[in-house]
């Protein structure tokens, strides 16, 4: 197929957006689809240096659309950057119009940005048109977030409202009216899409895993010498609070338990004073933000990742971390909630719970973790096992056999009509 790839965020060797966007490329590239891609202007040198990685007969092209640099200044607010990503979403739809009419693609698909709060015209281009997966439904439930830091209550109060507004904003409805297929990471994401077009709609991630299976070797030493781990930014959303006051539990009965903090962020003093007040300094480490290789040298010296997130529609950590041979504990909430289950990790349950409950599940999955050898190293195998059904090429696949089998419905509709 000719594939029209719509991605305003695309970067090798990147995470997060642009690292969404890159593998979209690579992965439809490696199947052997004719793939063309459009993205920002600023990606261009990252993007050609990186050429190296597609196989000489691959058919990959690169079209880049950007704003005037007088108004790159926008993308560097809060707010201007959602004017300037739909000032670049009109100029990517014209880029994309005039491609048509020499190429004649099968399809376009837009992959980044990842939000169900931001709109793509590419549906007008009149041919089929997949979108997603996107994210941005998930939120954090308003009893867990009582211990909030009160910029934490203001920003998940302007997302709700954020949300609130996609049920009528047009350019959202345009949007997912020209889809032919909406992808969307959970059932929170699921129930933001108005209700018309939610039969359009599928639950997948947005995220893949690409990397080496290292399963661990058995577990030697004390039992209660337990090693949690968390990655990731230092903000009210993650719930590295409610793990804090979990690991003080723990230390009741593990005393040797360590916990190490990878990260940094506008919370990170916040922690570091609750921290301070369980009387927890020499119980844990806290570690800035590092290099992609030298976490998986972190990841080896640890037990457990914990990663109580409260609204993350993906988790690339959890993938990684899984990856690396250890059991995850999470909440049920957003992208870790879908990836980890019993066989990989302990999924704590958040329906109608307070925050001291959530506290004490979390409490028991680390104890029973810390005192039992033998579930931790059947979570450890488990972990590698289930992380091999979240590849880039096992996302990929799915999305575009189930989108080759909606298109062949409709030609069989189309063909047997008056």
């Amino acid at each position: 197929m000719k594939i029209l790839i719509s991605a305003y965020a695309c970067e090798p060797q990147a995470g997060s957006e642009p690292g969404v966007g890159w593998n979209w490329a690579k992965q439809l590239s490696a199947m052997g689809h004719d793939v063309w891609v459009l993205t920002r202007q600023n990606n261009q040198n990252n993007i050609e240096s990186a050429l190296h990685q597609f196989s000489e007969d691959s058919q990959i092209h690169f079209e880049y659309v950007d704003l005037p640099p007088f108004l790159r200044a926008w993308k560097k607010g809060r707010q201007l950057i959602h004017l300037y990503y739909f000032v670049w979403q009109m100029l990517a739809f014209f880029k994309a119009k005039a491609l048509h009419r020499q190429v004649t693609f099968d399809t376009v698909h837009h992959v980044t940005f990842v939000s169900a709060r931001m709109p793509s015209l590419m549906g007008l281009l009149g041919i089929p048109f997949i979108l997603g997966p996107i994210a941005g439904g998930e939120h954090a439930p308003w009893v867990l977030r009582k211990s909030y830091p009160f910029a934490g209550w203001i920003a998940d109060f302007a997302r709700d409202l954020s949300n609130f507004w996609v049920r009528f904003d047009p350019w959202m409805h345009l949007t997912f009216a020209t889809a032919q297929r909406i992808y969307v990471t959970s059932s929170q994401t699921y129930d933001l899409v108005p209700r018309q077009y939610q039969s359009k709609c599928s639950i997948q991630l947005a995220i893949g895993y690409e990397g080496d299976y290292i399963e661990k070797p058995p577990i030697q030493g004390d039992e209660q010498d337990i090693k949690l781990l968390f990655v990731g930014q230092l903000r009210y959303l993650k719930g590295v609070h409610f793990a804090l006051y979990a690991f003080l539990a723990l230390l009741q009965t593990c005393p040797n338990a360590r916990f190490t903090i990878v990260g940094s962020g506008p919370e990170e003093m916040w922690l570091k004073n609750i921290a301070s007040e369980l009387s927890l300094d020499h119980q844990i480490d806290w570690v800035p933000w590092v290099e992609r290789t030298a976490l998986n040298e972190i990841y080896e010296r640890h037990d457990v990742l914990v990663f109580p997130s409260l609204h993350d529609s993906g988790g690339m950590v959890v993938l990684e971390a899984m990856a690396q041979g250890l059991p995850v504990v999470c909440l049920d909430l957003g992208g870790p909630g879908i990836i980890v289950d019993e066989t990989s990790g302990r999924v704590i349950q958040t329906q109608g719970i307070s925050e001291e409950q959530v506290i004490q599940y979390l409490e028991d999955a680390f104890c029973e973790l810390a005192k039992n050898n033998k579930i931790r190293q059947q979570l450890c195998r488990g972990a590698v096992q289930r992380v091999q059904a979240f590849t880039w090429r096992h996302l990929v696949e799915k999305i575009y056999g189930q989108s080759q089998l909606a298109a062949s419905d409709t030609m069989q509709k189309e063909a047997l009509s008056p």
